[in-house]
């Protein structure tokens, strides 16, 4: 199958910083796949923290490999044709994949590895499937790196040992939604964290608890019921102080940090010299197919699901740049490509 030549949209920046100004509009060459890839024709891609937080020069000089880069780590879409060596894959087949770290999500075509792609079921739509790789692959490992079951089998019944107290900050964003989500789908005990408009939601999404962060005890991240947390998934991009999470955690608790820094490395790294029981953990971890294949599959069943906070064609991605950069999103922002403009 030859693939398509010419030229497409795509949404790039050429430099470190400038924020959703800096995203520029460009028609550039269509992708071929490679030995091992897919070329898809896009339908929606979300984003992510990291996609601007990459732009603002965290990681440099690793992220992004190169300038211009198109962002865009989450995609769904059609296989318009496979290089060779591509056999599970066919023209016409809808695909959900995780494209870290090339990205290329925020255009009208994009290649990826075989190996990061699964099929996208027909009873998933477009926008359900472009929230879950990055921000539900990461709660998905978040759980299962602090040993969350998520089969309820394990924590329900005579015997409950499985069943975990389990505390999600900043439960109403992309990865806490999930996070929620899945944590009670094993039948754990869920507290979470967020704004005072999103404790509707967060419990609706299965919390047991919900916290308003501004409230003091939210702040203390004192659960309401007064227990302790076995398991803390730390969603929110704020760092909070160990001081704050070590008086709430369970004699063994474990905190998984997602956006750890420099003075999250150094506790760890000083817990482990003192075998501290209670630990501050940050999350590096590298998904597997199985993992995206799962959280489709529980998105088919109506056990998992996208919350699109909004949708914004890919004429107006920088809008939904901005609005991710201004860390008030409830679940995901999805960039529809070929959407009504």
């Amino acid at each position: 199958m030859a693939a398509p030549s010419g030229t497409m949209r795509a949404v790039q920046y050429d430099r470190y910083g400038g924020g959703a100004q800096a995203l520029k509009h460009a028609e550039v060459p269509i992708p071929s796949p490679g030995k091992g890839e897919v070329l898809i024709r896009m339908e929606a891609t979300s984003l992510n923290v990291v996609d601007w937080r990459f732009q603002k020069g965290v990681a440099r000089p690793v992220m992004p490999r190169k300038f211009p880069f198109v962002s865009g780590y989450d995609l769904t879409g059609e296989v318009v044709t496979v290089g060779t060596g591509v056999s599970d894959f066919k023209r016409g087949d809808k695909i959900v994949a995780f494209n870290f770290p090339n990205g290329g999500g925020l255009a009208e075509y994009a290649v990826v590895s075989a190996s990061k792609t699964v099929l996208r079921l027909p009873e998933v739509s477009a926008a359900q499937a472009g929230g879950l790789p990055m921000a539900a692959l990461t709660a998905l490992l978040s759980l299962k790196r602090a040993g969350v079951s998520l089969d309820p089998r394990d924590g329900t019944g005579p015997d409950v040992t499985g069943r975990k107290n389990v505390l999600v900050t900043a439960a109403s964003g992309g990865v806490g939604h999930y996070a929620v989500q899945l944590a009670r789908l094993g039948g754990h005990h869920v507290t979470a964290t967020c704004g005072a408009r999103n404790l509707g939601l967060v419990g609706d999404l299965g919390a047991d608890e919900a916290l308003d962060y501004k409230t003091p005890e939210g702040a203390a991240l004192r659960s309401p019921s007064g227990k302790k947390y076995d398991v803390v998934v730390h969603c929110g991009t704020t760092r909070i102080p160990w001081s704050v999470f070590q008086p709430v955690l369970a004699a063994n608790g474990m905190v998984l940090d997602l956006t750890p820094g420099f003075v999250s490395v150094s506790i760890t790294i000083l817990q482990m010299a003192t075998f501290s029981k209670k630990r501050l953990v940050p999350l590096i971890v590298w998904p597997k197919k199985v993992d995206l294949e799962l959280l489709v599959g529980m998105v088919k069943q109506g056990k998992l699901k996208t919350v699109v906070d909004s949708r914004y064609p890919l004429s107006k991605a920088q809008d939904g740049w901005a609005k991710s950069m201004s860390g008030h999103a409830t679940g995901k922002i999805i960039v529809e490509i070929g959407a009504a403009e």
